[in-house]
């Protein structure tokens, strides 16, 4: 059954509950047609709230006994709602007990209760508990949880929920039972329950209190061995957590379940982490270097969910950042820490900017775009978005900035002082990202922060990426130089003006031959080599005294603040700034400035000559061949922006252009540095038994990079030798990283030897789903031959191993054409688009979840050129079409049919 016309939940509109939830005694009996599920509750009524009915949110239930107090009562239903008016007056606690039924095999969105590979998971976040049982389904009503589990015991003999397990048995007719008691209230969306056939890496650990905690890895027969790297992170969590911040484990035993029916990455149901298996399931032969680094990182993300987001919660979804956005920043930072030394440090630092920049800064500019606590939404789940979380931690990293001092350059310590207070006023309550914010600037009252908290908190209510001008004059008269800073802001859906917004800009000055140049502020006897100004108006200027010569202005280092910076910087600034910046993250962005300069040129003067300059074409060179520069670094400079982000640059944009432009760019890249890629890959190729540390990785990564020019220079010659070499290192590599890299080679290149490695690569991972994954999106995300991919990817969904049911097989071919491969989706012939139509249409019949996420492919096709632009529209109209869409679909369509 599909939902009426949606309507609009506002944020304004929240009202507290009218009745408090204090425990809940859960008893499932599990059968994968006809679970029975047994809710009792005891209530009360909220006295600040207005006497009225309680009603209970319930989806897909079949409702069976009712009884108030141990009595029958009367009660109706409203829609989905289960609504009981005769309850017991006044504050006295009262007992509800629901019995229902729900059909798990049947759960084909994979949210509340559902069965995966034979076994019970379950999904609530945000809104799948009710479809498990009658409930207050909103995560401000925290209660405890008692639960007991009765299966059968053969096919289930694992039975897991939350928090830790006091008794466990045998039944009659072959079943067995658990009860857990979780002994720290939680929200419902943090319940779950799990049941199968599963075998489990376990480790004891001691805390810095002293206190023994179980952890356990629980994952299907036959995947243990990829469980260790997944253990190890869960280890380093714990340990940095406590460290870093103060935080211990809060439980005897915490657990870790890998499903490969998931729609997310991962869960942090309280002491029973629910993951997609591509975060936890790697060893060196099925999983790549960035398999490991993301494994860690989600690990350490859902640990860190343990305090941030389950100790202390949402008061309503519309603060969802509040623990989204805290965690990635918390995430982050323990990634950044794991990687140990400046320059590994440095570069996941770039890649996090990256993914901001490609996906964030795109979703700010379009019709989805809406602030990091947003003010509306139709359906939650489309709200799980860039913006909440990555947007969201670059907004926690500048409070951070902002409560620094002389004693604490970046400010941890002072932003740890202000988590523990955050803690001290909120443990266990649903709060706001008003509570927040307050608390890290209360525990810092003279930091910038505090002195301009409310202009801060704009962050959170005003979407669009930030506009920031600078421009600099130097008087050689004075020996000075000032910086003027201004910032815009664009409109976006519903907010058509913007206010200032605090915007923290550390910089540096260099002089032209690469020295790093004092830092003193006219006024001030202060001297400094790298400085953080707050803009807080729409313009302030900043005179800099004691200067011999015109400085090269090093802005926005470390990428301070998440805007778009214009700073008006020439050519031969932005070299200087690549040879010689001593802040890693604008060496590396003034080289994805020249690079993307020159690409966004060439388009707007449509000429056919080499786009990229000898200038930079040496300066390209001179990186790679670097003594001192990381690997990883390397790699990173030498990769050019995505077609995507190219495309962002653009008011109209043809697909096909800048496919073939960037294109044109590797070439020249290729050709102009082969004997420098030869010496790379030559390099930097052996290293040795496997490690995904940051440096082994780096490595790999930059041959990698290599491996692919060089064959890419090869095809453009004729020459059959160099993907031979290739094609040899990818049937002996001794390791995936490896593989796949000759691998993806072969096929960017389009050498007739790829073929042969897809269907080798295929013959020996055909029993590994995640692998099978990595083939299937390698071939839907390859360049376009004259529209070849298309045909492809419909040849590979009739193939025995895709599933359209399965979210990481759907992924993995659907969306990394639809999303990943804008010049193969985007025809001319209109046939990706109504390729995109017929999949959203089958997936929201299945899933809407996913089928939203899918939807989103289209968001931005208002700014394509024709006849793109209205052989999308008449895709997005044909979704929009039909009757029965799904809220999840129907709110993206809207939107984006809004924004022509």
């Amino acid at each position: 059954m599909r939902e009426g016309q949606p309507t609009a939940i506002q944020r304004e509109a929240y009202t507290a509950p009218a009745f408090w939830i204090d425990t809940v005694d859960l008893t499932f009996d599990l059968d994968p047609a006809k679970t029975r599920v047994l809710n009792k509750m005891r209530l009360r009524r909220n006295p600040d709230v207005a006497a009225q009915a309680l009603r209970l949110d319930g989806e897909d239930l079949n409702l069976a006994r009712v009884l108030v107090n141990g009595g029958g009562t009367s009660f109706k239903m409203d829609g989905a709602q289960l609504v009981l008016e005769n309850l017991p007056e006044g504050t006295e606690p009262f007992d509800l007990e629901i019995f229902t039924t729900c059909n798990p095999e049947k759960n084909t969105q994979l949210m509340g209760l559902y069965v995966s590979n034979d076994s019970f998971f379950t999904q609530c976040e945000a809104e799948g508990f009710r479809r498990i049982t009658y409930f207050l389904d909103r995560p401000d009503v925290m209660a405890s949880y008692t639960v007991t589990l009765r299966a059968d015991k053969a096919k289930y003999p694992v039975l897991l929920s939350n928090g830790n397990l006091v008794e466990q048995g045998a039944l009659e007719d072959g079943r067995h039972f658990a009860k857990w008691v979780d002994p720290h209230k939680k929200p419902c969306y943090l319940f779950a329950l799990v049941a199968g056939q599963l075998v489990a890496r376990e480790q004891r650990i001691l805390s810095r209190l002293g206190k023994e905690h179980l952890l356990q890895v629980f994952v299907r027969p036959g995947d243990l061995d990829k469980t260790e790297h997944a253990m190890n992170s869960l280890m380093a969590s714990v340990a940095w957590d406590e460290a870093r911040f103060g935080l211990p484990l809060d439980l005897e035993r915490f657990m870790i379940v890998a499903t490969s029916d998931f729609n997310m990455g991962a869960m942090e149901n309280k002491g029973l982490n629910i993951f997609n298996t591509k975060f936890v399931l790697a060893n060196p032969n099925t999983a790549t270097d960035m398999d490991f680094g993301n494994i860690e990182s989600v690990v350490g993300h859902e640990y860190f969910h343990n305090w941030t987001g389950n100790r202390i919660t949402c008061r309503d979804w519309f603060q969802l950042s509040l623990k989204e956005g805290l965690t990635v920043f918390r995430d982050q930072e323990f990634s950044q820490d794991m990687a140990g030394v400046a320059s590994a440090r440095a570069v996941k630092r770039i890649e996090d900017v990256r993914v901001l920049r490609t996906v964030q800064f795109a979703e700010d500019a379009g019709p989805m775009a809406h602030p990091v606590r947003p003010d509306s939404y139709v359906e939650i789940n489309n709200f799980y978005t860039v913006t909440i979380y990555e947007k969201g931690s670059e907004v926690v990293r500048m409070m951070q900035t902002l409560v620094a001092t002389p004693n604490d350059l970046q400010g941890r310590d002072g932003f740890a002082k202000g988590m523990k207070l955050y803690f001290e006023r909120h443990d266990g309550q649903a709060v706001t990202c008003d509570d927040f914010a307050q608390a890290i600037a209360d525990a810092n009252p003279g930091s910038a922060l505090a002195h301009n908290l409310s202009t801060f908190k704009r962050w959170y209510s005003q979407a669009g990426t930030p506009r920031l001008q600078a421009r600099g004059a130097y008087n050689a008269a004075e020996r000075s130089y000032t910086l003027t800073l201004s910032q815009s802001c664009p409109a976006t859906p519903g907010q058509d003006s913007k206010q200032p917004f605090v915007i923290p800009v550390t910089l540096g000055l260099l002089s032209r031959d690469g020295q790093a140049l004092p830092l003193q502020l006219a006024g001030s006897a202060e001297t400094l080599t790298q400085q953080t100004l707050v803009l807080t108006e729409a313009s302030a200027s900043y005179t800099f005294v004691n200067l011999d010569s015109e400085p090269v202005p090093s802005l926005l280092r470390g990428f301070s603040a998440p805007v778009v910076l214009d700073d008006g910087l020439s050519t031969a600034d932005l070299l200087c700034l690549l040879a010689h910046d001593s802040d890693p993250f604008n060496q590396w962005e003034a080289g994805q400035r020249l690079m993307l300069q020159s690409a966004v040129q060439a388009l707007s003067q449509d000429n056919a000559g080499p786009v990229l300059s000898d200038e930079l074409i040496n300066a390209m060179r001179n990186v790679l061949r670097h003594p001192a520069l990381d690997a990883a670094f390397k790699d990173l400079a030498l990769t050019l922006p995505s077609e995507n982000y190219i495309a962002d640059q653009l008011s109209v944009v043809d697909p096909q252009r800048v496919h073939a432009l960037r294109e044109a760019m590797r070439l020249q890249l290729a050709t102009a540095l082969q004997a420098d890629w030869q010496w790379a890959w030559d390099a930097h190729k052996n290293n040795g038994a496997y490690s995904p540390d940051a440096q082994s990785s780096g490595r790999r990564a930059l041959a990698g990079l290599a491996m692919g020019m060089l064959c890419i220079a090869a095809v453009q010659v004729g020459d059959d030798v160099t993907p031979g070499r290739v094609y040899q290192q990818f049937k002996d590599a001794g390791n995936m990283t490896d593989r796949f890299n000759a691998l993806s080679a072969l096929v960017v290149s389009g050498h007739a030897l790829a073929n042969d490695a897809l269907a080798l690569f295929h013959k020996l991972f055909q029993h590994e789903a995640l692998v099978i994954d990595k083939w299937f999106a390698l071939q839907a995300g390859a360049p376009d031959r004259a529209g070849d991919v298309l045909p492809r990817v419909r040849q590979l969904m009739q193939h025995a191993d895709f599933s359209l049911r399965n979210p990481n097989r759907a992924r993995s071919l659907i969306f990394s054409y639809c999303s990943a491969n804008p010049a193969a989706f985007h025809r001319a012939d209109a046939a990706g688009y109504v390729y995109w139509s017929e999949q959203v249409l089958a997936l929201d019949a299945i899933n809407p979840q996913v089928a939203a996420r899918l939807a989103r492919a289209m968001d931005r096709w208002s700014r394509l050129a024709e006849p793109y632009r209205s052989a999308a529209k008449v895709a997005i109209e044909r979704v929009a079409a039909k009757a029965d869409l799904s809220n999840d679909v129907r709110e993206v369509i809207s939107r984006a049919l809004n924004a022509a």
